[in-house]
């Protein structure tokens, strides 16, 4: 009997530390928790593809579709202080947010090797059409014989011969009186140039953290 005291004693001093313990995980877990919702608000100005949203909405609460829309100012003052008129609007009751149907972004800047391009900045072709000047230089060669000739007209297996009791060239700088090219060929068909692709919309958030300066 003596030692039924203070082992009572013992048991519920661990039972409260075992519950301070969890307590303070409990604590711990909301703080990260609060943490986590906090570091998922977004910069005001990012965009952000969605596969998909409930009720056919394309971007969820606080976003809205980056499809080159009107904003007035005095309702996005903050996203209007981060795209100003790069992507158009008159500067004065609106401005555009950037749109991006149909577009894939780039990095801003100068690529090795490549050429520098502004934010804001479009450019590209869904495809082109190629002439002449796009082609490598190469050249056509021509076969002859000086055998005599036995056939009239072209055709396989056939080579350019002498002719038969006839001259080829005259003298002089006689006017020539027929000219001849070779048949045209292609149907200028445009050619497309762009990569395989899969669609989603494009998102913009117009309210979270405004960023700051590095």
């Amino acid at each position: 009997m003596a030692h039924t005291a203070p082992s009572f004693f013992l048991h519920r001093a661990m039972v409260w530390r075992r519950l301070a313990l969890q307590g303070a995980c409990g604590l711990a877990v909301l703080a990260a928790c609060a943490q986590a919702r906090a570091d998922s608000d977004p910069f005001v100005g990012a965009l952000m593809p969605m596969a998909g949203q409930p009720g056919g909405s394309k971007c969820p609460s606080g976003w809205l579709p980056a499809e080159g829309q009107l904003l007035a100012i005095q309702q996005n003052s903050a996203l209007y202080a981060l795209l100003g008129l790069t992507y158009g609007g008159n500067g004065t009751t609106n401005f555009a947010l950037p749109d991006m149907r149909g577009r894939a972004a780039v990095g801003m800047g100068q690529g090795r090797g490549l050429t520098h391009l502004d934010r804001g900045e479009q450019g590209g072709s869904p495809s082109t059409t190629l002439s002449s000047a796009n082609l490598p230089a190469h050249s056509h060669g021509l076969a002859a014989t000086t055998a005599a000739a036995t056939h009239s007209t072209p055709g396989a297996g056939r080579t350019l011969a002498q002719a038969q009791n006839a001259g080829v060239y005259a003298s002089g700088s006689s006017p020539p009186v027929v000219l001849g090219s070779s048949g045209s060929v292609g149907g200028n068909t445009p050619v497309p140039t762009m990569s395989p692709y899969l669609v989603v919309h494009w998102c913009i958030a117009l309210t979270g953290y405004f960023p700051q300066r590095p």
